[in-house]
């Protein structure tokens, strides 16, 4: 996608300039969810998925969005050079003292050294990003998915030299195949040395006459890929998994960037989670919370039977050891903590109402603690 056709990051997440990062990746989660390829086949959702993860992979990175936001696109090319001109010194560099050694070993006999990168040295490639919704059992056992990313590889036309197959790049004759030439500078009576990058072939060292038609010289392209990733039990709802490797391709035979695979987890329909423990609430019968019982409670590993003590009341709380969400990369598990509550029963017939009116007067009040208090703290109060 050529720079003039692009439109602003910020517009494409729906987000103005002083977005939070946590509105960064609100607003990603929900685009990426909307667009992606494997839920929406409607024509153009694939390009537009493509451009959302692109617009993330700047604006969640803060070295990157800062380069965006005071260079533009032109920030975040791979072959951007922010002491290539511009400078209101007649290109001395010196606004951004980017080259502060070639200035000062020119003053003390050459002693500085400058930390410009050769043009032809290998950098690894950019880390991109990319979101994975697993459902709760998959986030606690692990999981396996496919997963399909958008990222820059090397041309296969070209192979990533950026030259049409049957030519070569050549090296720049300015500068010598280093991407960079020495300016000099008059500045208030001194003589002042600068770096710069070379506006022949723009810092990279390189002259290519016949560019290659599929990258248009660039060298790399922008591919949807497919990879299965492996999904660690214990994983948890926004963390974040490394794939190393997968990136954007390196520059100048330089490794490739990772990967970062965030975690979306459905929610379930009885278990909630914190941390590694498991929660749930369960309703039991009057008949089971007056006289005890042995229930079958759900776990993550199917039922199990548990025995309810006599006279257990609503929002009492007993705990499975063991029955919760496996530690990641490790060996031991959480809890389940199970929660009753005593349901009331409805739609009585008049038979069963008689029969429970019966049961109350035959009950006795130090059968019911609880309300005998509460009656004997309401006549204080009123006799007060």
């Amino acid at each position: 996608m050529a720079n003039e056709n692009k439109r602003d990051y910020y517009e494409v997440l729906g987000l103005k300039k002083d977005a939070t990062d946590a509105d960064i990746k609100r607003a990603y989660r929900k685009l990426a969810a909307q667009y992606h390829p494997d839920v929406n086949h409607d024509p153009g959702a694939e390009e537009k998925f493509k451009e959302i993860n692109e617009a993330n992979e700047v604006l969640s990175d803060p070295d990157k969005r800062a380069r965006y936001d005071q260079y533009g696109f032109a920030g975040v090319d791979p072959n951007f050079n922010p002491n290539a001109g511009g400078s209101p010194f007649g290109g001395a560099g010196f606004g951004d003292f980017g080259d502060l050694g070639d200035i000062f070993g020119s003053f003390f006999g050459g002693g500085g050294r400058s930390t410009r990168r050769s043009a032809s040295a290998p950098m690894q490639g950019d880390d991109i990003g990319a979101r994975v919704e697993l459902t709760f059992e998959e986030a606690a056992f692990g999981a396996e998915k496919e997963v399909t990313v958008s990222r820059v590889e090397d041309c296969d036309q070209c192979h990533g030299s950026g030259a049409a197959p049957g030519t070569s790049a050549e090296t720049c004759p300015r500068c010598k195949g280093t991407g960079s030439v020495r300016t000099q500078q008059n500045f208030m009576g001194m003589t002042m040395q600068s770096t710069a990058a070379c506006p022949d072939c723009r810092g990279t060292g390189r002259i290519i006459r016949t560019p290659c038609s599929r990258c248009k010289g660039k060298g790399k392209v922008r591919r949807s890929h497919k990879l299965m990733v492996k999904f660690p039990a214990g994983i948890d709802d926004g963390q974040t998994l490394r794939v190393r490797g997968e990136g954007n391709t390196g520059l100048n035979g330089g490794p490739s960037g990772d990967l970062m695979v965030t975690v979306s987890v459905r929610s379930h329909p009885l278990f909630t989670r914190q941390g590694q423990d498991v929660y749930c609430e369960m309703p039991i019968t009057f008949t089971q919370a007056a006289c005890g019982a042995e229930v079958e409670v759900p776990t993550l590993d199917g039922k199990v039977r548990y025995t309810i003590g006599e006279g257990t009341q609503t929002g009492t709380t007993f705990r499975l050891k063991g029955k919760g969400i496996p530690y990641v990369n490790g060996r031991s598990r959480g809890d389940q903590y199970v929660t009753v509550v005593v349901e009331t029963p409805t739609r009585l017939t008049r038979e069963q109402k008689d029969l429970l009116r019966k049961f109350e007067e035959a009950t006795s009040e130090s059968a019911q603690p609880k309300r005998k208090k509460f009656f004997e703290k309401l006549r204080d109060a009123f006799d007060k």
